[in-house]
């Protein structure tokens, strides 16, 4: 799945490419033979979303927020598992000379428990993975606002968010990464502009 996701933004960004290239031969065909003699050249960068996500300071401040809100339910359900594990160890020394009955009842409390640590552990991992999700989609929402402010004061004509290969002189993702870091830090509702 996630092969076929990249290779069908390869070829977007191919065709967005090709499609950005015509738009521009076709613009100069229609301009007067004066402004033809001086072509402008096609202004293309490249971001790298994956370390946007890793290293800006938006994205370390949304893991640190998802941290703190489920540091609680996960120490909860480490503490499950150890009671979990401590009983599972005491029916494996004590069953044997346990009556049938005492046997039976501790491994249906141990069932039960089990159970119970089964169905919290799969609900944190569904929240925990809806709330990463929402967090990231913000950051990238950030993140793409900061593009946008980059490409029009640059003059870019197309900046790409993926590729195959990237020379550095067109990766702005660290131009970005600053931005999106100026931003964090500045007060609320100010932007920094750069």
């Amino acid at each position: 799945m996630k092969s076929f996701k990249q290779h069908g933004l390869r070829w977007l960004a191919f065709a967005a490419l090709c499609g950005a290239t015509a738009a521009h031969a076709q613009a100069q065909a229609q301009q007067p033979a004066s402004a033809a003699a001086a072509p402008q050249a096609t202004r293309i960068a490249v971001v790298n979303s994956e370390r946007i996500l890793r290293e800006s300071i938006p994205a370390k401040l949304a893991q640190s927020k998802l941290e703190q809100e489920f540091s609680k339910r996960d120490h909860d359900l480490q503490d499950m598992a150890a009671k979990l594990k401590a009983m599972s160890d005491q029916l494996d020394k004590a069953g044997p000379t346990m009556s049938t009955a005492d046997r039976s009842l501790k491994q249906t409390q141990i069932a039960q428990l089990d159970a119970d640590f089964q169905r919290k552990q799969r609900e944190f991992r569904e929240d925990l993975n809806q709330r990463r999700n929402e967090e990231l989609a913000a950051v990238l929402d950030r993140a793409n606002k900061v593009i946008k402010q980059i490409a029009e004061q640059e003059h870019y004509d197309l900046i790409l968010q993926e590729a195959v290969y990237v020379s550095p002189r067109i990766d702005i993702t660290d131009q970005v990464i600053k931005v999106l870091g100026a931003n964090a830090s500045a007060p609320a509702g100010a932007s920094a502009t750069q």
